[in-house]
This record gives C-alpha cells, sequence and structure tokens, in this order.
C-alpha cells in the first residue's frame, strides 16, 4: 500500500496509543510505502513541542519512515476549492485536511488518519 500519513496518525504512533499501535504495524511492513506532507511535519512538531516532546526525535523517525511530498499550484488550486465546498457542510474542515485529500489524490494515496473529516472520501483508511 502507498499512503500518505496524517498528523493524527503520527501523533498516535508518538504518544503509543491505539492508533499509534495500527500506525506501528502499517510501519512494519515493509510492502507499504508512506509519505508525509511537510504541512504535516509542522503540525506534529508544534504538537510535539506543546507536549514537552523531543521533537528532534520526531523528526527523525518520520524522516526515516516516509517520504517528504509536497504540493504543486494545480493541487493548491484544487484543495482551495474543495476547502470551500467542504466548509459549507462542515464549518470545522480545515485547508490542510483539502490539501491532504487532493495530494493523496494526485499521487494515487491512501490517507492513514484518525480525524473523521476524511470519512467521506474513499482515499481515506481511518484507524
Amino acid at each position: 500500500m502507498k499512503a500518505l500519513l496524517d498528523t493524527s496518525a503520527w501523533i498516535g504512533y508518538f504518544e503509543g496509543d491505539r492508533i499509534g499501535e495500527k500506525v506501528s504495524d502499517l510501519l512494519k511492513n515493509k510492502e507499504n510505502e508512506f509519505f508525509t506532507l511537510s504541512l504535516i511535519i509542522a503540525e506534529v512538531i508544534s504538537k510535539i513541542k506543546r507536549k514537552k516532546g523531543n521533537t528532534e526525535t520526531a523528526l527523525r523517525v518520520i524522516n526515516l519512515s516516509s517520504n517528504l511530498i509536497d504540493f504543486d499550484m494545480i493541487t493548491a488550486k484544487e484543495a482551495g476549492l474543495l476547502h470551500a465546498e467542504e466548509k459549507e457542510k462542515n464549518d470545522s474542515f480545515g485547508l490542510i485536511d483539502a490539501i491532504i485529500i487532493k495530494t493523496a489524490q494526485k499521487n494515487n494515496l491512501k490517507i492513514i488518519t484518525s480525524d473523521n473529516h476524511f470519512k467521506s472520501f474513499k482515499e481515506a483508511l481511518i484507524l
């Protein structure tokens, strides 16, 4: 499986919770290939810093466990349009969520997440 790990997946992994155990199992399967957006790294680092965790260790683990992926101008535009549409239905739908979805769609990736904002998207694998 080729998949994008979202913020909730990484946070669960670093916190060692139920979600984190599932992410750990996925990461151990060498047939899987994982990707992380730089925006997700920023969110993860912010959360770990606020919880007084080791940000350098987190960054090293993300770097060793996944490939960095980013988005282009067309994906940014599509994410903006998706965000506007989804925001009308769900006020808490975030712009980064739209970027994650559009990046996953463009690159034929699943989204590994525990975030219910993704439940209506076929790319999402909700843990």
